[in-house]
């Protein structure tokens, strides 16, 4: 303020050019002459510091913009700032101007509304294989979410299938059990509503797989007489239909905790999660679309009558017997008991080799010499 307020001084005495002043105090012309004019309207006071905060921020969020966000954001409190976004500028298309994600996400974090978490290391897993689709019902994955009590001590088991393409919960039903008995009327209910996909991906528990060759089972049998492909992940390695074990997550973060008191309140919670899953909550992978706007049924009818496989003139077509074996030639091989009254096609791929097919899927080979079937 002293060395300004000589500056002003020095300057009204006249005897120095404004060149040679400004020289002498190491400023340019044009600072000496802000501080002449500030000192011309204002006097001393003119000569202090003055913020360099701008009068108008453009890119301040407007109070009602901001009231906005965070009441979705409470209302919805596992969404991020793009969610949010994405969701009321459809439902507030008049509003013109909307922040950036990162200063939503700001705003916030500034209201206590952001629980900091650690950041994790993307990783892969060697060898993993990337589900790629092309459009819809390309691939259904499907899991039991694990099992829990409800508050009357029952077990809970919720079944999850969905589109592996476009995200589309297809369904989330709370079962008693895992067993085939229970979990393949909600796999037909879907078939029936939604058509069949090409192919479905599971990991290797019950009822999707067993330990008999190939993995048989009544459940995946019966995917192969609808002409379904059954993909298998390998054991241990859930990475591998790493999309549904992500929804998985946001299913217990928002629809098990907490747990209802009975299985059917429970249930009525996976109803409305679904409903928002499908409907409401934007995807990231989908552009901040929702999965029910990307997602079409199958052009695959389920149908009525269960088709009857129909194999090349040159395979051998065996019928599996209620034991679970079939006869070739004089010896009774065993197959498997969830092949039961199932018509299987023996080719003879080499000399005393003979490929077993159910459906065009090759199941396990066996040689004439130890009839011994591997898969």
């Amino acid at each position: 303020m002293e060395e300004r307020l000589q500056f002003v001084r020095d300057a009204l005495s006249d005897r120095f050019t404004m060149s040679e002043l400004c020289a002498r105090y190491g400023i340019s012309r044009r600072i000496g002459y802000k501080w002449l004019a500030r000192y011309e309207a204002e006097g001393r006071p003119g000569l202090r510091d003055r913020s360099r905060a701008p009068h108008e921020c453009p890119h301040r969020i407007p109070k009602a913009v901001e009231a906005l966000l965070l009441q979705e954001r409470q209302a919805h409190p596992f969404w991020g700032a793009r969610k949010l976004l994405k969701v009321l500028e459809t439902r507030y298309p008049k509003i013109e101007r909307w922040p950036a994600a990162s200063t939503a996400a700001d705003l916030l974090a500034r209201h206590g509304l952001v629980q900091k978490r650690r950041r994790r290391r993307p990783s892969m897993h060697p060898g993993v294989v990337r589900p790629t689709t092309a459009a819809p019902n390309d691939l259904w994955t499907a899991d039991f979410k694990g099992q829990f009590r409800t508050g009357n001590r029952v077990y809970c088991y919720p079944l999850t299938i969905a589109d592996q393409h476009t995200r589309f919960l297809l369904e989330c039903r709370g079962l008693l059990s895992t067993q085939t008995v229970t979990a393949k009327p909600v796999f037909e209910r879907v078939f029936r509503e939604h058509g069949l996909p090409i192919a479905m991906r599971t990991d290797n528990g019950v009822p999707f797989a067993t330990q008999a060759i190939h993995g048989l089972s009544y459940l995946n049998v019966w995917w192969m007489q609808l002409g379904i492909a059954h993909q298998r992940i390998r054991p241990g390695c859930p990475q591998e239909n790493g999309a549904h074990e992500r929804m998985h997550r946001t299913l217990k973060r928002q629809a098990i905790k907490p747990v209802r008191a009975t299985c059917a309140a429970q249930q009525r919670n996976f109803d409305a999660f679904r409903r928002e899953y499908n409907t409401e909550r934007p995807h990231e992978r989908l552009g901040q679309e929702t999965p029910a706007s990307q997602y079409r049924d199958s052009p695959r009818p389920y149908p009525e009558r269960l088709p009857i496989p129909d194999y090349p003139g040159h395979f051998l077509v065996k019928k599996v017997t209620t034991g679970g074996t079939f006869r070739f030639r004089d010896r009774l091989l065993y197959l498997a008991n969830a092949m039961v009254d199932q018509h299987i096609g023996l080719e003879e791929t080499d000399d005393g080799i003979w490929a077993i097919h159910f459906n065009m899927v090759l199941l396990a080979t066996f040689d004439e010499r130890d009839y011994r079937i591997t898969g």
